[in-house]
C-alpha cells in the first residue's frame, strides 16, 4: 500500500497522483488533505511518514508547495528517509544509495508529467544494498 499526502498547495497533484497510482493497480492510503483551503503541512507529514515507519504502508508520497516542507517534516518521524526530487536522476539514485521510503514533490516546482514520471521511477527502483546499507545506518 502506498501512503499519500498533501497540503493545500499540493492537493491537486497529490490527486492526480492517486489516480494513477490506482491506474498502476496500487492500493492507496489517502491521509489527506481533501481540499485546497489554507492547512499545516506537518499534520500530513506526520501521518504518511507514522503509517511508512509502522509498516502498514510501504512507501509514501507528500505533495507541498515545494515539497522541502513536506520533507522536513517528514523526516522528524525514526524510520524514514524522505526525499525531495524534481527530476529522474534523483528519483533513480534516492532508491537506489539510500532507500528513501517517501517521495515529497513541489507541485509549484514540477508539472504533472514529470511527477508521473518520477512516481514511476521511485516505486520501481530497487535499493542497492551493500556499502549503501552501512551507509544509511549511520543516518541514526
Amino acid at each position: 500500500m502506498i501512503a499519500v499526502g498533501a497540503d493545500h498547495a499540493g492537493v491537486f497533484l497529490k490527486n492526480d497522483i492517486v489516480k494513477l497510482l490506482e491506474k498502476e493497480g496500487y492500493e492507496v492510503k489517502d491521509f489527506g488533505t481533501y481540499s485546497d483551503e489554507s492547512c499545516d503541512y506537518p499534520i500530513y507529514a506526520k501521518a504518511v511518514a507514522d503509517a511508512v515507519a509502522s509498516g502498514l504502508c510501504e512507501k509514501g508520497i507528500l505533495v507541498c508547495g515545494t515539497g522541502i516542507g513536506m520533507s522536513m517534516a517528514a523526516n522528524k518521524v525514526k524510520g524514514i528517509r524522505a526525499a525531495v526530487c524534481s527530476e529522474a536522476k534523483s528519483a533513480e539514485m534516492t532508491r537506489r544509495h539510500n532507500d528513501a521510503n517517501i517521495l515529497c514533490l513541489g507541485a509549484r516546482m514540477i508539472d504533472e508529467k514529470t511527477a508521473e514520471e518520477l512516481v514511476k521511477i521511485f516505486l520501481s527502483t530497487e535499493f542497492e544494498g551493500g556499502k549503501h546499507l552501512r551507509r544509511i545506518s549511520m543516518f541514526s
